[in-house]
């Protein structure tokens, strides 16, 4: 008997993108608006800001999403004093599995964040130019070597739009009782995040100070391989580089805010010296604070040349 095989269905099929945006924006920011003959999305990964659908006005938060449909105006301005950063991609669909997402304010999970996070890493790769860029039109392609990066974005746009529906539409699935095995892998993970989340909240909370991983594994009461192989594996980082990470994004908004000068961001995170937190600055981010922060200015001003 001959295999017959089958044609795949496509719920949803993105025929085109347009743009990919992340933005970390001054407290100050506000885009005028806009319209346009296909659909975009934004959402919150950190703050909240204000934006119009049409003619209604709304506050978004951290985690929250909204779709503009075909047509629909919109515009968006940071509020609450806050420092936002925000996720804006827009694409061409035609797809009457589109019509879910007209009106509708949702809210992502992980799932959703983890796909966002890998979009945004496959534009950087492909696409020869900035992200950060709210006037942006046109993303040329770049050089890059990486095989399938637009692909990937297409495919993890898709996930996630597929992922969002099935998540607000689908009855809750009771599943039947977990092998042993099974049950011993999950309650370890459980456990992971537990020790994960608890290092994390550890670590925010003395943000302003200089730890070592001597006493985050005391204060936790955690062995040091056990704490390296799980921060490893949640984030990619040593303890005490995420830990450097977690005070330079704070530094970021610290100078989009303009409420503090270099020095006076230095010693309240904890630096020994102003020049020692300007090198750490460039080895995370690539640039140097007076950079970053005239970066940022330009693009609130417009100027992204």
């Amino acid at each position: 008997m001959p295999y017959n095989g089958i044609k795949l269905e496509q719920s949803i099929n993105i025929d085109k993108l347009y743009t990919v945006h992340y933005f970390e924006y001054m407290s100050d920011f506000a885009f005028k608006g806009e319209s346009h003959d296909f659909w975009e999305f934004i959402s919150v990964d950190k703050g909240e800001v204000e934006i119009t659908c049409g003619t209604e006005t709304h506050i978004l938060k951290k985690g929250d999403i909204v779709f503009h449909e075909p047509g629909e105006f919109h515009d968006v301005k940071a509020c609450g004093g806050s420092t936002p950063n925000l996720v804006v991609i827009s694409f061409g669909c035609n797809d009457s599995a589109m019509d879910f997402y007209r009106k509708r304010f949702l809210q992502i999970d992980e799932t959703g964040r983890n796909l966002l996070a890998n979009i945004i890493i496959e534009a950087r790769r492909c696409f020869n130019c900035r992200l950060d860029d709210p006037y942006l039109q046109n993303m040329p392609r770049g050089d890059s070597d990486m095989f399938g990066s637009e692909q990937l974005i297409k495919l993890y746009l898709e996930h996630f739009l597929i992922h969002l529906i099935r998540r607000y539409s689908a009855p809750v699935v009771i599943r039947k009782k977990l092998p042993k095995a099974k049950f011993i892998k999950t309650t370890k993970n459980r456990n992971d995040t537990a020790v994960f989340n608890r290092i994390v909240d550890y670590c925010e909370s003395n943000l302003t100070s200089r730890i070592t991983i001597e006493q985050i594994c005391r204060d936790n009461l955690i062995g040091r391989s056990q704490l390296q192989k799980i921060m490893k594996e949640r984030t990619g980082f040593g303890v005490i580089d995420y830990f450097s990470h977690m005070k330079i994004n704070a530094a970021k908004e610290m100078i989009r805010a303009s409420h503090m000068n270099f020095t006076q961001i230095a010693e309240y995170l904890g630096y020994t010296s102003v020049h020692y937190f300007s090198r750490q600055f460039k080895k995370i981010e690539g640039m140097t604070p007076s950079d970053y922060a005239s970066s940022i200015k330009a693009v609130s001003e417009g100027r992204t040349d």
